[in-house]
């Protein structure tokens, strides 16, 4: 409740007028009853003035006013503290996401985070609107309503020893069924948005193989498993309704069967509007316990979804600044040193992925970094800036260790253009701001032009404020990497990482972009990760891994001579041999 309590506080005014608002009704509910039966009573017994009727009607009239004005108010209140709730629950979720290590990141399904942040905070949003409108009304009710009709009648109300317990006992039976039927629910929505949201981002992917009936089985089946789930969890309410319904005629039977005698009974003295009341508070008592019911089955719906909500705020991230000793400090050189740098992704593997690491980088320099599919070398960079923190050994950026900078401070001195290019929808203009949000467009244009991108944006209708669709799907790929590489080159990184970044760029365009980065970028230290040997032939080092380690170290022509795991790449790509 503390942890909730966070999100009730600054609304608490919205939390306590609404139940109020909600006991004027109840208090309308009791009263009105009770006038109507005068109503019955004085035209029974011909007592009933045209004075005393238009009084008792005035009466009912300003109290269906009053129940009217809780009604409504109680609805707006309760609306908008639930949205305020939701929305401020909503934000701090979405806030710890982002700062979500990648390792913190793949311990969740994209999908499932997704649903998490809108699906399962809407069910709390409306948990919360429905406890609002109902918390105090429904037991209210029930409490006033079984009062009144034992005040009424004590020994006709003898029939809700018997009925009450009995429906007390089948509803918890319901109940405890339903919790796990709506957590299975709610996974199986995961894995439907998860298809979803795959098959729509690979969707060229999707018809370039011609795989359109495949996604669609597979989505059947998502959909398929998400339908069994939420039938078997509505049939837990669908099965509700018409036991309560039973129990609500049964006792209703009852009443009138056992009032009707008494009513006839003269020496017991009750009135035909004294029937009629009981038997308005009997529906009363037995509709509020429905909605206690249906508030009880509700929470374990929410219930199950306060608990993965849960897991993600209580998810520690793995990587943040509560050990940085120079948090201040900035990253000034670009020096970069490896000491007997280990990491595995999955923590209980013997197999690492980077094994014994040891490495220097002087700042300025270019190093070129090579090596076979999964041999480590997005791994090896992803630990400069801290995406990943090493199991053993350390990371240096200008003699500090990485652990020591705040992650602003050290991510802001390295750029970095990943395997996977994104850009956001948008203007090209505002993906390049990225990079420097207060960037100007000549220095947009100059990074462009370093990047190789300035002629092809030039050439759009709308040049940088040209549209680009959602993951850029409106360009190419190598449109898309030169914009991703001008974005990088806007931050003026001391530490400039280009992931084969340049994979979908004709040769000679990037001879042209390390010519731009050799003679403009000279005090960055560039780090190329590349599977052409064009792309590293002229860096002033070149690293070679093998399985998570460095096999060899030194310039294009030493490493032909000597290295057997460059020779096997290069001579592959040459398509011959040399003695």
């Amino acid at each position: 409740m503390k942890r909730w309590f966070k999100y009730v506080k600054p609304y608490l005014p919205y939390f306590i007028i609404g139940p109020l608002c909600m006991i004027v009704e109840v208090i309308g509910e009791v009263v009105m009853p009770r006038l109507f039966s005068q109503v019955i009573d004085g035209a029974n017994e011909g007592t009933l003035t045209i004075p005393g009727s238009l009084g008792i009607m005035g009466l009912m009239i300003l109290t269906a006013v009053l129940m009217m004005a809780g009604g409504i108010g109680g609805a707006y209140f309760g609306a908008k503290a639930s949205v305020n709730f939701a929305t401020d629950l909503r934000e701090d979720a979405y806030r710890h996401v982002q700062k979500f290590s990648f390792a913190n990141i793949d311990k969740f399904s994209t999908g499932s985070l997704v649903t998490r942040l809108t699906n399962d905070v809407t069910q709390l949003q409306n948990f919360v609107n429905m406890m609002l409108r109902m918390a105090l009304r429904s037991p209210g009710m029930l409490i006033a309503a079984l009062v009144m009709a034992i005040m009424t009648s004590p020994r006709l109300s003898i029939v809700f020893a018997v009925t009450i317990p009995l429906m007390i006992v089948t509803i918890l039976l319901i109940i405890t069924k339903g919790f796990s039927r709506f957590s299975r629910m709610q996974k199986k929505l995961d894995g439907l948005n998860s298809t979803v949201q795959e098959n729509v981002t690979n969707v060229r992917v999707v018809k370039s193989f011609v795989r359109e009936e495949y996604e669609i089985d597979k989505f059947e089946q998502a959909n398929r498993e998400l339908k069994d789930a939420g039938m078997s969890a509505m049939k837990v309410i669908i099965f509700m309704q018409p036991i309560i319904t039973i129990f609500m005629n049964v006792t209703t039977l009852a009443v009138i069967w056992f009032g009707g005698k008494i009513v006839l009974d003269p020496s017991v003295g009750m009135t035909v509007g004294e029937l009629s009341r009981f038997i308005t508070y009997v529906s009363q008592v037995l509709f509020s316990l429905m909605m206690v019911t249906m508030m009880l089955m509700n929470s374990s719906r929410a219930l199950a979804s306060a608990r993965r909500i849960e897991e993600i705020l209580d998810e520690k991230t793995d990587i943040d600044d509560s050990n940085a000793a120079e948090a201040e400090k900035t990253v000034e050189k670009g020096d970069i040193e490896f000491r007997n740098v280990s990491f595995r992704y999955y923590k209980n593997s013997e197999d690492k992925v980077l094994d014994d690491i040891n490495l220097k980088i002087e700042s300025g320099s270019t190093v070129g970094i090579i090596g076979s599919t999964g041999c480590g070398k997005t791994t090896l960079i992803s630990l400069i800036s801290r995406l990943y923190d090493a199991d053993e050994g350390e990371v240096l950026v200008d003699g500090v260790n990485v652990r020591d900078y705040s992650l602003k401070n050290l991510r802001d001195g390295v750029g970095i253009v990943l395997q996977k290019n994104t850009l956001f929808s948008g203007t090209i203009a505002e993906n390049l701001r990225w990079g420097d949000e207060n960037a100007t467009e000549e220095e947009m244009k100059k990074a462009a032009e370093y990047a190789q991108a300035d002629k092809f944006i030039m050439s759009f209708t709308n040049g940088y404020d040209s549209k680009i669709e959602q993951g850029g799907t409106n360009v190419s790929g190598g449109q898309k990497q030169r914009i991703c590489i001008a974005r990088a080159l806007l931050k003026k990184p001391k530490i400039l990482i280009l992931d084969d970044s340049t994979s979908a760029v004709d040769t000679a365009t990037e001879a042209q972009i390390r010519k731009a980065f050799r003679d403009e970028l000279q005090g960055s230290t560039k780090i190329i990760i590349a599977q052409r040997i064009t792309s590293v032939i002229d860096a002033d080092t070149i690293i070679v891994m093998d399985e998570g380690k460095i096999t060899g170290v030194g310039t294009h022509d030493e490493l032909l001579a000597c290295n057997p795991e460059y020779q096997e790449i290069y001579y592959s790509q040459n398509d011959r041999k040399e003695a």
